[in-house]
């Protein structure tokens, strides 16, 4: 849904990025995420709180429960970041939307029943959109 490439992240870079998408594509109900300080950061885990969403951060050491994130950044190093060289931080935030707009509409994906995630959600019924002001 978004990759945001930096020199550091922050918990309002975060914040800011994840207000984008739940306006988009709605609130989870419980997100998931590992241990980075910008995803356990007080700010973060405080506005998630007051939206209703409950937060989930996995065990440190235990990748294994995030399989879908951890099986994504695998696809992500080995078919983008481990094959290109940037420049500046500009420079990577344009190919690595240029990949992730690939990846979203032209790979298919065994895991959804060999469509592309772009067909995949456009099959999926509407689901009520949060409107963050």
């Amino acid at each position: 849904m978004a990759i945001v490439p930096g020199r550091s992240l922050t918990s309002a870079t975060v914040k800011g990025v994840l207000t984008r998408l739940f306006a988009r594509h709605g609130r989870p109900r419980v997100p998931r995420s590992d241990n980075g300080p910008e995803f356990i950061a007080f700010e973060l885990t405080e506005w998630l709180a007051d939206l209703g969403a409950d937060t989930y951060h996995i065990d440190p050491g235990k990748p294994r429960q995030n399989g879908f994130g951890e099986s994504f950044h695998a696809r992500l190093r080995d078919e983008c970041l481990s094959c290109e060289e940037f420049w500046s931080v500009e420079h990577a935030r344009v190919v690595l939307e240029g990949w992730r707009g690939e990846y979203n509409t032209e790979h298919l994906h065994s895991s959804l029943a060999y469509t592309t995630p772009a067909e995949f959600a456009a099959a999926q019924p509407l689901t009520p959109v949060l409107v963050l002001a």
